[in-house]
């Protein structure tokens, strides 16, 4: 067992008063995404009904929201400020299951749909330029979503980071916004000019899956691991990593491979629009 974990405890260095004012700041961030998406959605059906704008989607966003404020609020921030398995949790919560059902609900294509034409312009054009592209690359999006947790969980960074409360959040927010650009490149239907084929977007899934059950079972066997937690702790929070991750890759996985058919029946329409 790597002498970086201990059966001291956690010590977070965030009060009770501090986690509960900084979860509620979360969660009304989190609500007036919401009221936006919601409002933009009305937004779209009336400009154009046919077209309109799908409840599936809207449904989808709403989740995500929901399991981020589950995240940020007790009972599951208070286990998490006191136990690494909490922390699990919430990790899991914010950092994959929340992201693909904000992913799944399309944002970009709602805005896209409801700016003037200027700001959908100027938006197409981020999305569609170098840096967009290079962000929005499956290796840029493995990398900061799956290759970080090798980064957090095996040098003092965790602990370095998870001892002042601006800490906390700045993790949140990478486990949040990573774990959303990755989701987007594999799954999300937002265009994406730098995706490529479902193929090799399941090659990297499969790359993403490996690397979690890997750093799951060297934490549980206390390989490298550098989390100052009781072991039990440890290896509980190491458990929930590696179920816990395999129930959202796979949820993951079914939303790509929807993408399979349609996206195999417009091959065809497009050779023919080319040739035309």
């Amino acid at each position: 067992m790597d002498p970086g974990v201990t059966g001291h405890g956690m010590d977070h260095g965030m009060t009770d008063h501090g986690a509960h004012f900084a979860g509620l700041s979360g969660v009304l961030l989190a609500v007036l995404a919401l009221l936006v998406y919601l409002h933009l959605a009305r937004r779209a059906r009336r400009r154009n009904p046919v077209a309109g704008w799908s409840r599936w989607r809207t449904a989808g966003f709403a989740t995500g929201v929901v399991l981020s404020a589950a995240a940020l609020l007790p009972p599951v921030a208070s286990f998490a400020h006191a136990d690494f398995r909490g922390h699990m949790v919430q990790h899991m919560l914010i950092g994959m299951y929340a992201p693909l059902a904000l992913v799944l609900g399309a944002p970009v294509t709602l805005l896209l749909r409801t700016l003037p034409v200027g700001g959908a312009r100027r938006l197409s054009a981020v999305v569609h330029s170098r840096p967009g592209r290079l962000l929005t690359h499956p290796a840029t999006a493995l990398l900061l979503s799956t290759g970080s947790l090798v980064v957090l969980y095996f040098t003092p960074l965790y602990d370095a980071v998870t001892a002042r409360p601006a800490g906390h959040w700045l993790l949140h927010a990478h486990f949040l916004l990573s774990g959303c650009l990755f989701a987007h490149v594999i799954a999300g239907p937002d265009p994406a000019p730098a995706r490529p084929g479902v193929r090799a977007r399941l090659v990297y899934l499969g790359c993403a899956i490996a690397v979690h059950a890997v750093v799951a079972q060297l934490m549980y066997g206390g390989f490298w691991v550098d989390v100052h937690a009781p072991v039990p702790e440890v290896q509980g929070g190491a458990e929930i990593m590696y179920y816990g991750g395999d129930i959202a890759e796979l949820l993951l996985a079914a939303a790509l491979v929807s993408t399979w058919r349609p996206e195999r029946r417009s091959r065809p329409v497009a050779g023919r629009a080319v040739r035309a």
